[in-house]
């Protein structure tokens, strides 16, 4: 299977993240992607295909949001990662702002996704990653696997959240589209929901998305991911979620895959985008699954029989020491 990774992952290492209440050590941190790439072995560094494939999921505005705040913080005397503080929850509409934390703020969903010098660039380098792995797929290699860090599956068109800034995944299907792929699936197997990949692609019928993921009922992103979401407009009946209780295990689990995958069939995609989070591990510090390392190559092996073309990106997982192990058995289900 080829590997994709971008040596500009590791630089985004934001220190802290406001939760819980309070200041605390930021649980996204390189050494995530170092354990992995411990335990893969080789990868390839993809090559630059632009802005305009993320532009084609993101606004201009919001692009240039990520790279801009940090030099604006810094001039407006601050110390530290940005982090916003004020969200226009209601009546949220285009605005010409100038402050920092007006900016941050109508571009962001929480407190715990700082905005570093180096954010821009190594969210950019895992697009890039997801693109690669994307392409690679659809000029025959049944499956390729975009090492992505940080994650991207919280955030949406414009706005940032969930550690995550740039959508990869969403990037990936959009990219498929503009190949010419009539129709893509994407199977989200995070311990939290996708929210921002929902929200892509709530309109859209040509683009499946299914998601396995804690009750929002419990856990973040807590107002997207229930079972009664199913999309709008065209996109109506192409949104499945599947909500699973806290110590939900492998076997469990693997169930309600199956129930996603047949959904998934019945779409007939030309290309899945799995939305691989490594945070359903049993041991992860901030999920409350109880998945097992000796699971994941079943899981996979599950996804695998359908023998549709596969993309896989990577996205969360915070049990560093284990990532690696777990996502290397993930990937031997392949």
């Amino acid at each position: 299977m080829k590997i994709f990774h971008h040596p500009d992952q590791a630089l985004h290492a934001p220190t802290h993240e406001f939760h819980n209440g309070a200041l605390a050590p930021h649980a996204e941190v390189p050494g995530r992607i170092a354990n992995i790439l411990a335990a893969l072995g080789p990868t390839q560094q993809p090559g630059d295909a632009g802005i305009d494939p993320i532009h084609a999921v993101h606004s201009p505005a919001y692009c240039a949001m990520l790279r801009d705040v940090p030099r604006l913080w810094r001039e407006a005397g601050r110390a530290g990662e940005a982090i916003p503080y004020a969200f226009p929850v209601v009546g949220r509409r285009p605005l010409s702002l100038t402050r920092v934390d007006a900016l941050l703020g109508a571009h962001a969903m929480d407190s715990v996704t700082p905005v570093t010098p180096d954010t821009w660039a190594a969210t950019y380098g895992s697009a890039q990653a997801a693109l690669a792995a994307t392409r690679a797929v659809l000029a025959g290699e049944r499956a390729a696997f975009a090492l992505c860090r940080p994650p991207g599956h919280h955030a949406g068109p414009d706005y940032c959240g969930g550690y995550c800034y740039l959508n990869h995944a969403a990037i990936a299907a959009q990219s498929a589209r503009d190949a010419g792929v009539a129709r893509v699936a994407i199977l989200d197997i995070d311990y939290h929901h996708g929210n921002g990949t929902q929200d892509i692609f709530w309109r859209r019928g040509d683009v499946f998305y299914a998601s396995l993921h804690a009750d929002p009922a419990t856990d973040f992103p807590f107002y997207w991911g229930h079972a009664d979401e199913h999309g709008e407009g065209d996109g109506f009946g192409t949104t499945r979620n599947l909500p699973l209780p806290r110590g939900t295990d492998g076997a469990a689990f693997r169930a309600a895959q199956d129930r996603a995958l047949k959904a998934i069939a019945d779409f007939d995609p030309g290309l899945l985008i799995v939305s691989f989070g490594a945070d359903t591990w049993e041991g992860d510090p901030i999920s409350a699954f109880r998945i097992a390392t000796g699971d994941y190559r079943g899981i996979a092996s599950d996804i695998a029989a359908f023998g549709w073309p596969t993309a896989i990106i990577m996205e969360g997982g915070y049990a560093v020491d284990a990532l690696g192990t777990n996502v290397a058995a993930f990937l031997s289900g392949f």
